[in-house]
């Protein structure tokens, strides 16, 4: 059990240490965090298994926090076959401290934490491998991604992350403003988390804090073409913090703390940037909120949040119309 002083989210960043001398490194870890994520798995492990470059490059391991929703370690069995290693804590641990057990598992020199709901396509690994060779100086590499839903469809076409391969320009400023990388996407030298810590401070955009942290201190390299799939489904962390404003709370934490660490030239500029965008998506958010769910409290919750960063036209606008919606209880299409 952890001790009574275990923080779930913690307050500083978890410290990191080199691999022991001796230990068997290889090129790749490829680490899969799951938590009631059962029904995508078997997807999430086919894919890395379809591109796999063997024991001798690549280290595949699930890390398991306690799931209850199936028999994971049957699963990581029947479909890995012997090849993925299967880890289970000994308690639950939440989400950022099982990012940091995939972090300290990892023996590969890149290290990919790869959700149990999200994909990659085809490609992926040999094209984050090219991008390390061609520029060694990146502390960590990206394609571009996608959203999808349950049965792997868009969702809809975020903007693309760069405009060409190479290391991504205005990188520090462009990811402090919104968060343009979803998890799947994101590969991370060893060295980078040894330097820089594990994740911490907050729940449910630990991610964007990280790739901020990332970006302040290393180049970052990108491929355009579209190799990482991010599922947007109605259990996943950010999904459920809408209601208890969780997901808000932590968005504005950490878009404080990217402004905070920019030149101070750029802040002003940037927190209005990064308001204005974060005010769209909350409103935009409200009206999906209501057409997947029609709850009337969490439509209206995720509205206002909207308006607490930024009142703005459109913010309003679509607070207005949202409200007419619920009045008149109208169900049709979203917008």
């Amino acid at each position: 059990m952890p001790e009574s002083n275990f923080e779930r989210i913690p307050s500083t960043p978890p410290v990191i240490l080199p691999l022991p001398p001796g230990t068997k490194r290889v090129q790749w870890s490829v680490m899969i965090p799951v938590y009631n994520s059962i029904h995508y798995l078997e997807q999430t492990l086919k894919s890395v298994l379809d591109q796999d470059f063997g024991e001798d490059r690549m280290q595949i391991e699930v890390v398991d926090d306690i799931s209850n929703d199936g028999d994971v370690a049957a699963l990581v069995e029947r479909v890995g076959k012997g090849r993925v290693k299967y880890f289970l804590q000994p308690v639950n641990v939440g989400n950022v401290r099982n990012f940091e057990t995939c972090i300290n598992r990892a023996v590969g020199e890149y290290i990919h934490i790869l959700h149990g709901d999200d994909y990659v396509e085809q490609g992926f690994y040999k094209a984050i491998t090219q991008l390390f060779i061609d520029f060694p100086e990146a502390g960590a590499a990206c394609t571009d991604w996608r959203v999808v839903d349950d049965a792997g469809m868009p969702v809809w076409t975020n903007a693309p992350v760069g405009d060409e391969r190479g290391i991504l320009k205005d990188w520090h400023q462009r990811i402090a403003i919104r968060q343009y990388l979803e998890p799947p996407a994101k590969v991370v030298k060893r060295s980078t988390y040894e330097d820089l810590g594990s994740f911490y401070m907050v729940n449910c955009s630990e991610d964007w804090l990280m790739w901020n942290r990332i970006a302040a201190k290393y180049p970052v390299a990108y491929h355009p073409e579209v190799l990482a799939k991010y599922r947007n489904h109605d259990q996943n962390t950010t999904a459920v913090s809408f209601k208890n404003r969780k997901n808000f709370l932590d968005i504005e934490k950490t878009m404080l703390y990217n402004i905070a660490h920019l030149p101070e030239d750029v802040r002003a500029e940037s927190e209005k940037a990064s308001r204005e965008n974060f005010a769209f998506y909350f409103a935009n958010l409200a009206h999906r909120q209501w057409h997947s769910n029609y709850d009337k409290e969490e439509a209206i919750i995720v509205a206002k949040d909207a308006l607490k960063f930024q009142v703005n036209a459109y913010s309003l606008k679509l607070y207005f119309k949202l409200l007419l919606k619920i009045a008149t209880g109208y169900k049709g299409k979203s917008k």
